[in-house]
């Protein structure tokens, strides 16, 4: 059975992003979920317990991570949870992990602008263009990843 997890937290370190010998995008990072309750002798929300977890992203995701996400920022993820115990010589622990399926930025704490990224494709003859321009309207080769624009006029529902 897979556990899926959805999380609100805080990016507590700066994403570590790899790529293993046969390709594989790789970023990781620790999220602190801070835990909060109303006391009421105080009449006041205080903080409670921080859970830590690590998350990890692969592929498209992994590399989107790597450029969208940074230190201190407040993110949503949801994945599968992995809950694993370790030693080694002077100790035992218990590691929580997220192999992620998302990760997005927490409006609630501010605003974000979505760029979309380019499907790793096959490379073409540069004498044809793509599929309906450019690939899916936005990579421009000189400028890079373009924002998406929608238009409401135009959309079909």
């Amino acid at each position: 059975m897979t556990d899926t997890i959805v999380l609100t937290g805080i990016v507590a370190t700066t994403p570590r992003h790899l790529v293993t010998s046969s390709g594989l995008a790789i970023t990781s990072f620790r999220l602190a979920c801070r835990q909060r309750r109303y006391d009421r002798a105080r009449n006041a929300w205080v903080d409670a317990d921080t859970n830590w977890y690590t998350v990890s992203s692969f592929r498209q995701l992994a590399s989107n991570v790597e450029r969208s996400v940074q230190k201190g920022e407040h993110v949503l993820v949801t994945g599968r949870l992995r809950i694993r115990d370790w030693e080694n010589q002077d100790r035992a622990g218990t590691s929580v992990e997220v192999e992620a399926d998302a990760v997005g930025h927490n409006l609630a704490w501010g605003t974000t602008v979505l760029t979309r990224s380019a499907p790793s494709a096959p490379e073409q003859n540069d004498s044809e263009p793509a599929a309906g321009g450019q690939a899916g309207g936005i990579t421009d080769p000189v400028q890079g990843p373009q924002p998406v624009q929608h238009d409401p006029e135009t959309q079909s529902a």
